[in-house]
């Protein structure tokens, strides 16, 4: 896996952002819906450990 190290201003920029376990929006499951106004949004954590967004 490639790990970028962001420049220490890109650093500030990424503490300040929200930040959530994807095991905590799928309650443990591997599925979790997600609203964006009127759009729902389908988050999948796969079994290698990847996330899947899709409409």
């Amino acid at each position: 896996m490639n790990v970028q190290n962001p420049n220490p201003s890109q650093s500030f920029a990424v503490s300040m952002l929200p930040a959530h376990k994807a095991e905590d929006l799928t309650k443990g499951g591997n599925l979790a819906h997600i609203e964006l106004g009127d759009q729902l949004y389908t988050l999948r954590i796969t079994r290698a450990g990847k996330l899947i967004l899709t409409k």
